[in-house]
């Protein structure tokens, strides 16, 4: 679609004094245009893409200001007014006696066929945040998005300050079929963002400006009822929104957790880290660089948490050349990741390899720990088998493999992998990953919850094999994570049936697995594990 843009630049230069409109006029750069400052005392600037431009060389006065203030509506809470059937804003700065005293007057333009570079993305069903400077474009994407999906869907629109749909009662046609709620005063936009799922029936919901931890909890659960989210975001960069407590959880959230030794080890990093604490809110994530430069990160998760490990992952850049072909660059694939050393020596004074080889791969024709006894009727037939975890607990995963002795590698790319891995939660979303897995006929597995019990029962089923209830470990393991998931699931503390002290070793290493504590309790030979929460 071409791109063509309405502004309705003349409805905002009648407003202005004669001599600031007719300065703008000489300077005839409209397409470049931002905003006009007053300020009283101050001679009048203009602001372009480019930099600022003073509008001849008398001061504002009061005079003008008042004039401009009774030409445009009411101003609101958020000291924003608009000219009716536009999408000018004008905003005021108010001196302690609650008087205009300085006004910004933003130009607001309708840019169709502005999405063109992401309409792949918008269209796909998955939720998106924009992030990116002031005026760089994110509210002018976000109503061309808006009209060009109430096309096809139920379209709503959380209109704080009516930047999307412009001031009045009537919306601007530049949102299309779309409808518009306003809403009274900035502090209730995360109450009209529930009244507008609960009350309309919408397929998308649009919101400007999501800068409240309200607004970031609401998202969040218009998100989890399954309707489509677009919206902005106070940022500039992924990594700067995570580091603002309030509007970290759009992208997951953060928390400092404790990993066990072996995992610390299996990383090559400190046992306390950071890392992402939910599901993010959205599926993707694009950093507005200009009107015409985007970079998108596809997969907002695995984003923060290569990011929180010190390995991000490239965005993918989009951008569009001067004679509007769109040109995207692919993120080079990363270089494969080399495990620090852990410092122990062998007997022979090798450095120690970990256990689990680099990749996660487990050998099992390894006896250097015991593992579980299962019923395998040809051990040596098994292939190996190539499982990308999205989602899920690798290391969990991977000692589950260990245990029983199992042919797994955990991989590092869906395209390495013969099967997908990943939770319920994750599944449900549809994210880009799983749908690529999908196309490419990759089996994907579904489990509840990251616990040792459901990475078992994956393994049980995808190797066809079974564990032999006599097995005096396997009994106790068993037991082990069936008491995890009872304190997951609210009791306060579980006692283990007894065991001897070797078997009691495994079920505390279990229980460590999961962040949850365990002690022994009893004398010999009816000594025993007792599982409580911290």
């Amino acid at each position: 679609m071409e791109r063509k843009i309405t502004d309705d630049l003349s409805s905002l230069m009648a407003i202005l004094p004669s001599e600031i409109a007719q300065s703008i006029e000489e300077i005839d750069r409209y397409d470049e245009f931002l905003e006009v400052i007053l300020d009283l005392g101050r001679v009048p600037t203009a602001r372009y893409t480019d930099g600022e431009y003073t509008l001849g060389d008398k001061e504002v006065t009061q005079e003008a200001i008042d004039l401009v203030v009774l030409q445009v509506g009411d101003f609101d809470a958020d000291n924003r007014a608009g000219i009716e059937r536009t999408l000018h804003r004008i905003s005021g700065i108010r001196n302690r006696r609650g008087e205009v005293v300085g006004l910004t007057c933003r130009v607001g333009r309708a840019v169709f066929g502005t999405i063109d570079i992401i309409k792949d993305l918008i269209e796909s069903g998955q939720s998106m945040l924009f992030l990116g400077r002031p005026g760089v474009g994110k509210t002018t994407m976000l109503r061309e998005a808006a009209r060009v999906l109430a096309e096809q869907k139920r379209v709503v629109i959380v209109d704080t300050s009516n930047e999307i749909g412009g001031d009045g009662d009537i919306p601007h046609p530049a949102i299309g079929k779309a409808r518009r709620m306003q809403v009274p005063t900035p502090s209730l936009q995360h109450e009209v963002m529930i009244e507008a799922v609960e009350n309309h029936n919408p397929e998308v919901i649009v919101i400007d400006e999501i800068g409240r931890e309200l607004e970031a909890q609401a998202a969040r659960t218009i998100a989890e009822r399954g309707v489509q989210l677009i919206g902005t975001a106070h940022g500039i960069s992924l990594d700067n929104l995570l580091l603002n407590p309030t509007l970290s959880d759009l992208v997951g959230g953060i928390e400092s957790v404790t990993l066990s030794d072996e995992e610390a080890r299996r990383r090559g990093t400190q046992k306390t880290v950071l890392e992402r604490r939910a599901p993010p809110t959205f599926d993707v994530l694009i950093e507005l660089q200009d009107r015409h430069t985007l970079m998108v990160h596809h997969e907002v998760g695995i984003a923060v948490d290569t990011l929180l490990r010190g390995r991000p992952t490239p965005p993918e850049v989009r951008r569009r050349t001067p004679d509007g072909e769109i040109v995207i660059e692919k993120p080079p694939e990363p270089p494969a990741y080399e495990k620090p050393s852990n410092g122990r020596k062998s007997k022979k004074g090798e450095p120690r390899q970990d256990r689990n080889g680099d990749h996660g791969e487990n050998h099992p024709d390894d006896e250097s720990e015991e593992g579980l006894e299962i019923q395998i009727p040809n051990r040596e037939s098994l292939k190996m088998l190539r499982v990308y975890a999205y989602g899920v607990a690798r290391n969990r995963l991977i000692e589950s493999a260990r245990r029983f002795k199992l042919p797994l590698n955990v991989v590092d790319s869906l395209e390495e992998a013969d099967a997908l891995l990943t939770l319920k939660n994750f599944y449900r979303r549809r994210p880009r990953l799983v749908s690529d897995a999908e196309q490419r006929g990759i089996p994907i597995y579904v489990i509840r919850s990251n616990t040792v019990t459901q990475m078992e029962d994956f393994l049980v089923d995808v190797f066809d094999v079974q564990m032999n209830a006599d097995d005096p470990l396997a009994r106790a393991i068993r037991d082990a994570q069936e008491g995890i998931e009872a304190i997951l699931n609210g009791a306060s503390t579980v006692d283990l049936m007894p065991q001897k002290a070797s078997i009691r070793r495994q079920q505390h290493e279990i229980v460590r697995q999961v962040n949850l504590t365990s002690h022994s309790y009893g004398k010999e030979p009816e000594r025993h594990v007792r599982i409580y929460r911290e």
